[in-house]
C-alpha cells in the first residue's frame, strides 16, 4: 500500500547552509505570547506555597519575653548580640514566616515600638516570639 508522503518520509531533515539552527529555547519562545493560560503556573505555585499562622506567646512566655526585652533595652548602649525569632506576615496571603536573626541590637524606636538590628533589620516588638543569647 502506498501513501501520499512515502517518497519523502525517510529523507534527512534539511539544514540551512545560510542560517544557523535556532536553539530549542528560542524556538519555544516564539510561541510564548500565544500561551493560553499565561500566569497560570505562577498562580498555582502561589496557592501551593505554605505559610505559618501567628501563634501568640502564652502568658508565662510573654512575661519572660518582656523581662528579656527590658534587659536588652537597658543595655542597648552596649549593642548586645542576641538571637531573635519573630513573625513576618506574608504580603500575599494569610499567615507568614518565623525567621531567626542573630545580630547586634543597635537601636530602639519607642514611637514605632520596634528594634533595629546591626544589619538594618527592623523588628516590631509585638512580633517577637523568642529571644536567646541573654541570661537573666
Amino acid at each position: 500500500m502506498t501513501h501520499e508522503y512515502d517518497d519523502i518520509i525517510h529523507l534527512p531533515h534539511p539544514v540551512s547552509a545560510k542560517h544557523p539552527q535556532m536553539s530549542m529555547r528560542d524556538r519555544a519562545a516564539q510561541f510564548s505570547p500565544f500561551a493560553a493560560l499565561n500566569g497560570h503556573g505562577d498562580a498555582i505555585r502561589e496557592t501551593a506555597r505554605e505559610t505559618e499562622a501567628f501563634i501568640a506567646p502564652d502568658e508565662s512566655t510573654q512575661k519572660e519575653l518582656d523581662q528579656k526585652m527590658a534587659y536588652l533595652l537597658a543595655h542597648i548602649s552596649e549593642q548586645p548580640s542576641v538571637t531573635i525569632t519573630y513573625f513576618v506576615p506574608d504580603k500575599r496571603k494569610e499567615g507568614g514566616s518565623y525567621p531567626t536573626k542573630e545580630e547586634r541590637l543597635v537601636k530602639y524606636d519607642e514611637y514605632k515600638q520596634e528594634i533595629q538590628m546591626g544589619d538594618g533589620t527592623r523588628i516590631p516588638i509585638k512580633s517577637i516570639v523568642n529571644i536567646e543569647g541573654i541570661t537573666l
